[in-house]
């Protein structure tokens, strides 16, 4: 990653801390992106470089596509859904440490202000995707069964997380996508993940 990409990056991660902050203070509707960028010390521009709405603060994340690529790192001789599962739990392991409050209070507001609990069928179109381009072989479009498959795991991926966020926090999100992936394999049970692959 290069200084340009890392300046970025620190910028988006501030700007977006600044903004879950402000809104739980005084409420989404009331917060400006005036206000976020001047508390996150970056300019109006510079705001809309991260972010280009105030709604894409809460709805944009990185996942996606490191979900796509530890898909592809998968053996293609794993079942599809249990490819999904695997390499969505390596990837909870990765973020959730140091990203669990963020992603609590993203998905609650997601889920409280009706302007984005309307487009929560764009973050499971986003996640399908990334399914079926990580299942499909570089150059070659997504079958019907794939399609399918992909729909299924985010369809499951998105209840775990809302099912999590309306805990509070209080259970176990590794523990509530685990199960819900077992749900959709047919198994009666979580079984534990080989250590390369637990969160």
């Amino acid at each position: 990653m290069n200084d340009k990409a890392r300046t970025r990056e620190r910028n988006r991660a501030a700007v977006q801390e600044v903004a879950l902050r402000l809104f739980a203070e005084q409420g989404y509707e009331a917060t400006t992106v005036a206000q976020i960028a001047r508390e996150a010390g970056v300019s109006h521009m510079t705001f809309f470089r991260c972010f280009p709405s105030k709604e894409a603060v809460v709805l944009d994340d990185d996942y996606d596509p490191m979900l796509e690529e530890l898909i592809r790192s998968r053996p293609v001789t794993e079942d599809p859904v249990e490819r999904i599962h695997r390499a969505t739990m390596t990837g909870l392991g990765q973020v959730y440490e140091h990203a669990r409050e963020t992603l609590l209070r993203r998905t609650e507001l997601l889920l409280s202000i009706p302007g984005l609990r309307a487009r929560i069928g764009e973050n499971l179109a986003s996640a399908r995707t990334a399914f079926e381009r990580g299942l499909t072989p570089e150059g070659e479009e997504p079958g019907v069964e794939t399609q399918a498959v992909a729909a299924a795991c985010a369809a499951a991926l998105s209840t775990a997380v809302i099912a999590w966020s309306e805990t509070g926090g209080e259970a176990d999100l590794p523990d509530m996508i685990d199960r819900v992936f077992h749900a959709l394999r047919g198994l009666p049970a979580p079984e534990p993940l080989s250590p390369e692959d637990s969160p």
